[in-house]
């Protein structure tokens, strides 16, 4: 799993030029995406899939969080069930390993996986400002923030995000 890293710049000259000094740094152009308001000119950026515009990966994200406290739910209530029906015995740690394994995963999900959603830039991006998002591997998260962060002082962090190869978001 990688880290999607979250820079807005104010206008597409200093996004080309924080491009173009990662691409010379072996940042593949298709580890890039650019997001603006309609109207902005990306001529020649690297442009967001309709997917990362919408943050698919936000709605995954709810999707599973949803599931998963359903899960959770259902399985109280199976206990509940069973344990007023009076049945003993092992039939009753069926509910309880479901039940603490959606407990685990959800803690899990939440306290180890980085997440930023393209809503938390809906403002900037309405005042023409663009949000470029950089897929890299974890061990080179701070090594890129800092490096844009000393070039590029207009840059600002948006903080870093989840990505996966696998999933096209």
């Amino acid at each position: 799993m990688k880290r999607r890293l979250y820079f807005l710049l104010p206008d597409a000259g200093h996004t080309w030029n924080v491009v173009n000094e990662l691409e010379a740094d072996g940042i593949d152009r298709r580890h890039m995406h650019v997001v603006a308001a309609p109207g902005v000119d990306l001529e020649g950026l690297p442009a967001a899939t309709r997917g990362q515009r919408e943050d698919l990966g936000a709605r995954l994200e709810n999707l599973l969080w949803d599931g998963n406290l359903v899960l959770f739910f259902l399985a109280l209530l199976v206990l509940v069930a069973l344990a007023v029906m009076q049945v003993s015995g092992y039939w009753l740690l069926l509910p309880l390993a479901v039940m603490l394994a959606t407990f685990l995963s959800g803690v899990e999900f939440t306290s180890h996986i980085p997440n930023v959603h393209l809503s938390e830039f809906s403002d900037a991006l309405h005042h023409r400002e663009i949000l470029l998002m950089v897929d890299v591997p974890v061990s080179q998260v701070a090594e890129i923030e800092e490096r844009v962060h000393r070039h590029h002082p207009e840059a600002v962090a948006g903080g870093v995000g989840w990505h996966s190869d696998a999933l096209p978001i």
